[in-house]
């Protein structure tokens, strides 16, 4: 059997046939409506990128919600800010002249002059005394060493004291202020900016506070070396003495009456 097409039905199946072999580019005719299934498909695409840019941002919105949250309670960490008081040290007749500005404020002629006031002088004689003796082979060349290296040691710690002591005092309240507003729990010093600042100063005055007692750590040292020149130059006698008394005994035999024999090994 043979189907006649009228020709208007020709034109609607060959139209039927391009819908079907068209690439997925194409529009749908539903009434007034045109669907196009490639926008769809971008649009979902930009939904997808627009949920990710929207999780992203909520994700930095949070982070920095928590960084500028406030510490309502900080006195939980505070500790007592540790003061030096100053010294009176007595005077009864001048011998501690200058000792309490020396150890109370930064004068190096208060620590030199107070040093002096309270040591004993060397008189004109002994230098004189000492003019005739050999450098390295001389006990009371050591003796003056001595004198001489505590002279200038000592007076340099009285100021590194005296030093540290006036800059604790200038100093208090810029550490009191700065521990007040580490410890503030308002929202005036709370952004991170702000806590970023005061870690900033806190590592500062720590890093003074770190170099002022590197100066008294040296004095110390100082002052150890003056005792261990004491200490050397006094077994070093000891020792010249006792072979010097050995020495004596042999060239100078003693002995007892009636006895042949002789003492060498006798030390007074």
């Amino acid at each position: 059997m043979q189907f006649k097409l009228s020709r208007k039905r020709k034109w609607v199946v060959a139209g039927a046939l391009v819908l079907c072999t068209a690439t997925p580019s194409f529009a749908l005719f539903v009434g007034d409506i045109v669907f196009d299934p490639t926008s769809y498909g971008s649009l979902a695409s930009q939904l997808s990128e627009l949920t990710k840019l929207y999780t992203t941002a909520n994700s930095q919105y949070n982070s920095f919600k928590n960084n500028v949250v406030n510490f309502s309670i900080k006195t939980q960490w505070q500790t007592a800010l540790n003061s030096m008081k100053n010294v009176q040290v007595r005077n009864s007749y001048g011998e501690t002249n200058g000792m309490t500005t020396a150890l109370d404020q930064n004068s190096t002629t208060a620590a030199t002059t107070a040093w002096t006031n309270s040591g004993v002088a060397l008189s004109s004689n002994t230098d004189t005394y000492l003019a005739g003796e050999a450098t390295g082979n001389s006990d009371k060349l050591t003796q003056l060493a001595i004198v001489e290296t505590s002279d200038t040691v000592s007076p340099d710690c009285l100021n590194a004291v005296g030093s540290y002591r006036a800059a604790r005092a200038a100093s208090a309240t810029a550490t009191q202020s700065l521990q007040d507003n580490q410890l503030d729990g308002s929202s005036d010093t709370n952004s991170e900016v702000q806590q970023l600042n005061l870690v900033n100063a806190s590592q500062a005055q720590q890093l003074n506070e770190q170099q002022a007692q590197g100066a008294l750590h040296a004095c110390i040292a100082q002052q150890m070396t003056v005792q261990n020149m004491q200490q050397r130059n006094a077994m070093a006698h000891d020792l010249n003495l006792a072979a010097n008394i050995q020495a004596q005994r042999q060239a100078n035999p003693t002995g007892y009456v009636n006895s042949s024999g002789t003492y060498t090994d006798y030390l007074p």
